[in-house]
């Protein structure tokens, strides 16, 4: 298992809007650095590639250089650890709060 300083990255990337918008685009499929620029033409090309730096050093995206183009894919394995680690716990946890609510109003009933 990894320390929990290995996730302060992932919880740096996933914090910015613009950079969970990337992550959205890149679940359909891998897309160019250019083609990232167009989607997001309000921002200049410098700053889409700082999000992208961001997402790459979270491990939350894998650059591939094809010829000229910078292919960026989409890497889920470190949202699925925080997945495995935070969420899944606290929503057994929530779910067996209901459960026992649900129980107790049916004993009522």
């Amino acid at each position: 298992m990894s320390s929990e300083s290995d996730n302060d990255p992932v919880f740096k990337a996933l914090a910015h809007y613009r950079r969970r918008e990337i992550l959205d685009i890149l679940k359909d499929g891998p897309r160019t650095t250019g083609m990232l620029c167009e989607v997001f033409a309000e921002m200049d090309r410098c700053t889409v590639m700082q999000h992208l730096k961001v997402l790459e050093e979270a491990g939350l995206i894998i650059p591939k250089k094809e010829g000229r183009e910078r292919w960026n894919h989409l890497n889920s394995l470190p949202i699925k650890h925080i997945y495995d680690r935070w969420i899944s716990a606290y929503a057994g946890h929530a779910l067996s709060i209901l459960d026992q609510l649900k129980g107790d109003l049916e004993d009522r009933l």
